[in-house]
């Protein structure tokens, strides 16, 4: 393959797979040589860091078809992260600290002082993100922050109001969206600019993305679309998008749910306006952790724009003056509200202390090794489905381009999923289910291993096949 930026010729994690299995003499598609490219990993380590819950511990596991003391197959990482081991420690010596020391805890001298408690997350984040930790702050929720950053960012005129997004946008998203039109007198009908993918196909292209802000730029206020779209794991061309965007004049913002921590961002190069993350998927902050946001420093102190201020946006040196002067903390880190929520803060960190260690490129690396080898498993098997069943019944709609994707792989059935993703978890596997007939399976670099992919196809299988058992008519 070659390298759409540079034009010079690569080697596919595929062809790497392939390399490795013949220099091990091992069949690619055997359990052996998964286990010998887990002995391999340089990451592998990481996996022990995590608490991996046991079939016994999920509720709808069947006793007769899994080894209950076995660690479950958890490929659902794009949903919710598992839970760093360290996590517990830390969130510990802060319930430790209330204890002992009470309001006393934020200015002590500890080191992590609830008064500064954001600062030991922000510049670790910041790398994950490729951002200067002034341009990162971490606070609030993540549809919160896209309202906060929407304030400062979405201006829109009589001429240039449109806010352009991916079909099949995360709900959340589309609610945002609609009420900020609503809020500026815009009827969303005419201010929400909808990008759809072609007939006949699942993924939006990045050519039509392009062609609309050539065509329509002049009116688009502000492209807001996904970094990797939720559904179908699609990483839009970030750089190429926010490059064009910018010469029509546009404001250019990402929610990165599914690339913080799954792809290996460079915010501040690729020169985004500003983006938005939680941080309890690939993160591993725990549900409903606090989230992340981004402006780029270009930007300054915002001067000129409107925004919602809190006290934890002025400088630090003043918050507790209780001054009335609005002196902000230039960019991103001016639009923070409230003190964060210390025991979510710790949480995080836990989390990224982790990433500081294994850093994104490796498992960037890692991470599409791993995809690329689930899904030619999956094609590998599901042809022999096909062919026995004399039809094709299951579809991969994640883009096959490995740098055109995370650490997810969507699978299309043509029949309703439930019956299938019952059977899965009968079998210890934790993966998503978006009905009616969609099945998402997120090989996570951080914790899971090549053994995780080869299992989860070969226990896919079993599961079709106990689905068709069922389906057969009984005749007496």
């Amino acid at each position: 393959m070659a390298s759409a930026a540079s034009g010079v010729a690569t080697v596919s994690p595929l062809d790497i797979l392939h390399q490795r299995a013949q220099e091990l003499g091992l069949d690619l598609a055997s359990k052996e040589f998964a286990e010998a490219m887990d002995r391999a990993d340089s990451l592998a380590r990481f996996r022990d860091q995590f608490l991996i819950p046991r079939n016994s511990d999920l509720m709808h596991v069947d006793p007769a078809l899994v080894v209950a003391s076995d660690p479950c197959i958890y490929m659902c990482g794009n949903s919710l992260g598992l839970q760093p081991k360290q996590t517990q420690v830390l969130v510990m010596e802060e319930l430790n600290k209330w204890a002992r020391r009470g309001v006393t805890g934020h200015h002590d001298d500890s080191p992590r002082p609830w008064v500064s408690i954001d600062e030991t997350v922000t510049g670790l984040c910041a790398k994950v993100v490729g951002a200067r930790p002034n341009e990162v702050a971490i606070m609030n929720t993540l549809t919160v922050n896209l309202h906060l950053l929407m304030v400062p960012f979405y201006r829109p005129t009589p001429t240039r109001f449109k806010i352009l997004f991916e079909a099949k946008s995360f709900p959340s998203d589309f609610y945002a969206f609609k009420s900020q039109a609503e809020f500026h007198g815009y009827n969303p009908t005419d201010a929400l600019l909808q990008v759809e993918p072609r007939p006949g196909q699942q993924c939006i292209s990045d050519d039509d993305i392009c062609r609309i802000i050539e065509e329509q730029g002049d009116s688009i206020a502000v492209v807001l679309l996904s970094g990797v779209q939720y559904y179908n794991g699609q990483f839009f061309d970030i750089p190429r998008i926010t490059k064009l965007a910018h010469e029509k004049g546009c404001t250019v913002g990402f929610d990165l749910a599914h690339a913080a921590g799954n792809i290996a961002l460079q915010l501040h190069d690729w020169d985004v306006d500003f983006a938005c993350w939680c941080t309890y998927k690939y993160l591993n902050a725990g549900p409903g952790g606090i989230a992340g946001a981004f402006v780029h420093e270009k930007h300054g102190a915002l001067e000129g724009r409107p925004r919602f201020a809190g006290w934890w946006g002025v400088d630090r040196e003043k918050r507790f003056t209780m001054a009335h002067d609005l002196d902000y903390i230039p960019g991103v880190q001016g639009l923070q509200l409230s003190n964060p929520p210390v025991l979510q803060t710790v949480s995080l960190l836990a989390s990224l202390q982790l990433f500081d260690e294994a850093t994104m490129p490796a498992l960037r690396a890692k991470s599409q090794l791993l995809t690329s080898y689930l899904e030619w498993l999956l094609v590998k098997h599901l042809n022999v489905v096909a062919a026995v069943e004399g039809k094709r019944t299951v579809e991969i709609i994640t883009p096959e381009d490995p740098a055109r994707r995370g650490a997810q792989l969507s699978l299309l059935f043509s029949e309703l999923i439930k019956p299938v993703f019952d059977e899965l978890e009968k079998r210890g596997i934790v993966c998503d289910m978006r009905e009616p007939n969609v099945l998402r399976v997120a090989p996570t670099p951080m914790y899971n291993t090549f053994a995780d992919a080869h299992n989860f196809v070969r226990l896919l299988i079993d599961s079709l096949v106990e689905v068709r058992k069922r389906q057969r008519p009984h005749h007496v």
